[in-house]
C-alpha cells in the first residue's frame, strides 16, 4: 500500500483491530450460537470462523514465500480452500476460537519477522495477482474487518476504523466501476459497496463483495 491509502503500520493496526473484533464477535458463542446462520447466505458462523482462520493460515504461506523465496501458494489447490471452510461444522466452539486466535497470532508474528527487503518480495495471491508482501496486511484487514460484521453478533461497519473504511470504499468503488456514490455516513456507504445491509435510502442494490 502507499501513503495515499495508508501506511504499512496503519494497515497492520487495522488488521489487528479486525482480529480483535472477530475474536470478540465469537467470544460468547456456545455451540448453538456457532451453528446458527451467519450474515452470509448458506454459511453458518462455524463456516465463517473456519474461513477466517484458514485465511490466516493461507497468508502465512505467502509470508513464508516472501521470507524464503521458496514459492508457497496460499492453497495447494482450490479443493484445499473449500476443505478449510467445510471443516468448520466438524469443530467445536472452543476449537474454532483456538484456531482463530492461533492462526492470527502466527500470521502477525510472521509479518513481524519480515525484513525491510523481504516486505518488497513479490508473491502471488489466490486470484493470481502478483503483489509485494506489503499487500498482505491489507488483504488480512479486509478479511477480518468485513467478516467481523458478517458474524452478526453486534459488530457493525461503524465499529471499523475510519481509515480502513475510506480505503475499502475506494477499492470497491474502483472494482465495481462506480462513478458516484450515494450520500450518507461513510460506514453505511462502505456497507452498501460491500453488498451488506445498510441504511441508505434509495441506493441501488449491489451483489455481495468478498
Amino acid at each position: 500500500m502507499t501513503a495515499k491509502s495508508g501506511t504499512l503500520a496503519e494497515i497492520r493496526t487495522w488488521a489487528r483491530t479486525g482480529t480483535r473484533l472477530v475474536l470478540d464477535a465469537v467470544a460468547g458463542l456456545d455451540e448453538a450460537g456457532f451453528t446458527a446462520d451467519s450474515a452470509l447466505p448458506g454459511w453458518t458462523r462455524k463456516h465463517l470462523a473456519a474461513h477466517v482462520a484458514a485465511n490466516a493460515d493461507a497468508l502465512c504461506n505467502l509470508v513464508r514465500w516472501a521470507a524464503t523465496g521458496v514459492e508457497t501458494p496460499m492453497y495447494a489447490s482450490p479443493k484445499e480452500r473449500g476443505a478449510g471452510i467445510a471443516k468448520g461444522p466438524a469443530l467445536s466452539a472452543d476449537e474454532l476460537r483456538s484456531w482463530l486466535a492461533a492462526s492470527a497470532r502466527t500470521l502477525d508474528e510472521g509479518l513481524d519477522a519480515l525484513t525491510e527487503e523481504q516486505w518488497h518480495h513479490e508473491v502471488v495471491t489466490v486470484q493470481g495477482r502478483t503483489v509485494p508482501a506489503t499487500e498482505l496486511p491489507w488483504m488480512r484487514s479486509r478479511e477480518t474487518c468485513v467478516h467481523a460484521v458478517d458474524f452478526g453478533t453486534g459488530v457493525s461497519f461503524a465499529d471499523l476504523p475510519e481509515g480502513f473504511l475510506t480505503v475499502l470504499a475506494g477499492e470497491i468503488r474502483a472494482k465495481r466501476g462506480l462513478t458516484g456514490l450515494p450520500d450518507g455516513p461513510l460506514p453505511e456507504v462502505a456497507a452498501w459497496l460491500a453488498g451488506r445491509p445498510h441504511s441508505l435510502a434509495d441506493a441501488p442494490g449491489l451483489g455481495p463483495w468478498l
